[in-house]
């Protein structure tokens, strides 16, 4: 019953304006005489304060009527403007008229009203109608400032361009905020002394620790739309320094269709501090690759799969497939495809990869041109206790996804592989090089191609570190970190997903696709940005406790094996990492030995696993 109390509210409002108004004619009219007459009602002669009278009613309802016509009395008076004041001007013009046709009309000639009483009418018409609107308005505003200083907290907003702007007015004629903007920055001269909406542009993105300082702010503003990634990372690295939360405004693409709001801001996330360039698709060739062909996701309900999905249903496959064991995720990335894409070819299984049957039966039936597999389990602690179950998920998973695509001739077939594969310490990364082992003999003696994409951590998805630092820190602290040392390289699922649709793109059999991922970062000091990033300071309000490495966990991840080297891509941010050469016939036997030994649950799983990868060295924590 929101819809009912909203509308009674609305006419409980116009009902008031129109009462006001009614009284605003009668002491125009009055008032008008008793100017004329210096301010005295005996000066007032008895036939002009009849003609006054008589007409009141008429004038009245007429002045009512206009202004209702003129939708004065539907404009929201909290954000009143120039476009109400003229309508306030035209209605008191309108009514004003209307008085001189009522005097013809009714032929009061013998004493018609002084002429002076027109002016004077319209003059105080003019200033009630405006004040009842518009002193709401200043009222409003005079008791949000106050509110405002003692209660609220001051805003620094950087950029001087249109979005800034309308941050600006509408965190004005916002009642729920509770924030005053006091300064802008921007890094255009021209602009610095200038002023917006009456807030200062004091000076440029060097500044900002400064005038953070200086106005006691509490809450900066990023409102560039137009910014790029390293652009926003230089600007962020400024602002952690300066215990303020951080807001970002998204990029144009998503301010085209819904203007600039509050509503649209963010938090600054940990990703706006990665200050390298963000992978760039070949948008063209991906759809070409993807385009009306039936393509199959193993793992599709997980962070990676999922985004995979969105991205084949935009750009155009011809029937996607999601395979996941997990309903709930499969059922959330159904509806959410199904949603947004309602003309897609979808179907929605259940299966696992570890069921020969099931997953031959799905090939059969459905016949599948591509296939990315991303279905694995990829907890390195959890897989440390149970690793006889990564072994049989991700090792034999996918080879019986890869042995089912060979038999029902898929075209290419691309793994999703991680930086853990390489010189692995833990039992995880250790199956995971076993599964790039696979796809590379396979690729020997299938017509499939056959390729294996190769990424760090992923900011943001199921099990990372992030969600972890985020409720931790929404805990109160501490923010745990394993060691002072750790470091990781990153990267956005976008930027995951884009290496993986680009790989499926330029393969030609083999490969190992490699993101060039910059610099790794120090979780340290990833854990240290994300406190500041929520307004908080490290060790100070939030604490930072280091727990120790985790079982097969090691300070540092590589991401190629120092005897696959490198080649280059059309893409200079995408590397290839050359085969290495081993006995493939003696590897396929060895792994089907592997597999009949696993299912007897032995307790010396990675004796087997160094056997069969050379560079697995168990961590000793």
């Amino acid at each position: 019953m929101d819809w009912f109390k909203h509308g009674r509210k609305v006419l409980l409002r116009k009902l008031l304006l129109a009462i006001i108004d009614i009284v605003t004619v009668a002491v125009a009219s009055i008032g008008a005489l008793l100017l004329r007459f210096d301010l005295s009602f005996e000066r007032i002669q008895e036939p002009y304060l009849n003609i006054v009278l008589d007409l009141l009613p008429v004038a009245t309802a007429a002045t009512i009527i206009i202004l209702w016509v003129l939708r004065l009395y539907n404009s929201l008076w909290t954000y009143a403007g120039i476009k109400e004041l003229e309508r306030v001007v035209f209605g008191s013009v309108l009514s004003t008229v209307f008085y001189v046709i009522l005097i013809y009309v009714f032929h009061y000639d013998e004493y018609r009203l002084p002429r002076s009483f027109y002016f004077l009418y319209f003059c105080l018409l003019l200033i009630i109608l405006a004040v009842s609107r518009f002193g709401y308005r200043v009222a409003r505003t005079m008791i949000r400032n106050y509110v405002d200083r003692k209660y609220g907290s001051n805003v620094m907003v950087i950029g001087a361009g249109e979005a800034g702007s309308m941050i600006i007015r509408e965190m004005t004629n916002n009642d729920d905020t509770h924030k005053t903007v006091c300064c802008v920055i921007d890094d255009s001269k021209e602009k610095i002394g200038n002023y917006i909406l009456g807030v200062k542009v004091v000076g440029n993105t060097d500044d900002i620790p400064y005038y953070a300082e200086k106005y006691n702010i509490r809450e900066i503003i990023i409102a560039i739309p137009s910014i790029s990634k390293k652009e926003t990372g230089r600007i962020v690295n400024i602002c952690k320094g300066t215990k303020c939360a951080l807001k970002i405004l998204p990029g144009i693409k998503e301010l085209v269709d819904g203007g600039t709001k509050l509503s649209q801001l963010r938090n600054v996330q940990i990703e706006d501090l990665l200050e390298r360039g963000s992978i760039e698709v070949d948008i063209d060739s991906v759809m070409g690759f993807v385009t009306g062909r039936t393509v199959l996701v193993t793992g599709g309900g997980g962070s990676i799969g999922s985004e995979l999905c969105r991205q084949l249903a935009r750009h155009g496959v011809g029937q996607l497939l999601i395979v996941d064991i997990y309903e709930n995720n499969a059922y959330e990335i159904e509806q959410e495809l199904r949603r947004d894409y309602p003309d897609l070819n979808l179907v929605v299984m259940i299966a696992s990869v570890r069921n020969t049957k099931r997953i031959d039966l799905i090939f059969e039936k459905y016949k599948p041109e591509i296939v990315f597999h991303a279905a694995a389990h990829k907890h390195v602690p959890l897989m440390e206790v149970s690793p006889n179950e990564a072994v049989k998920n991700n090792v034999y998973g996918t080879l019986k996804t890869v042995r089912a695509a060979d038999k029902h001739g898929v075209e290419r077939f691309i793994l999703i592989s991680t930086d853990k594969a390489v010189n692995p310490t833990n039992v995880m990364g250790a199956t995971k090089r076993l599964c790039e082992m696979i796809i590379q003999t396979y690729d020997r003696i299938s017509k499939t191609e056959f390729v294996a994409v190769r990424f760090g951590n992923v900011l943001g998805s199921n099990g990372s570190v992030i969600p972890l630092f985020k409720k931790q820190i929404e805990e109160g602290g501490p923010v745990t970190v394993t060691h002072p040392d750790i470091v990781r390289f990153f990267m956005t699922i976008p930027e995951a997903v884009s290496l993986v649709l680009q790989a499926g793109a330029f393969a030609k059999g083999g490969e190992i696709f490699v993101l060039d991922m910059g610099e790794p970062v120090k979780i340290r000091t990833l854990a240290e940005n994300l406190i500041r990033l929520s307004g908080y300071v490290p060790y100070q309000d939030i604490d930072i406790k280091f727990t120790g490495l985790r079982p097969g966990e090691k300070l540092y991840e590589e991401v190629l094996m120092d005897e696959e080297g490198l080649q280059n891509t059309a893409n200079s941010l995408i590397h290839i990492g050359k085969p290495i050469k081993m006995d493939y016939d003696d590897f396929l036997a060895r792994i089907d030995d592997f597999y009949d030994y696993v299912k007897e649950e032995p307790d010396d799983i990675r004796e087997k696993l160094m056997e069969l990868v050379p560079t697995y060295k168990p961590a000793k924590n």
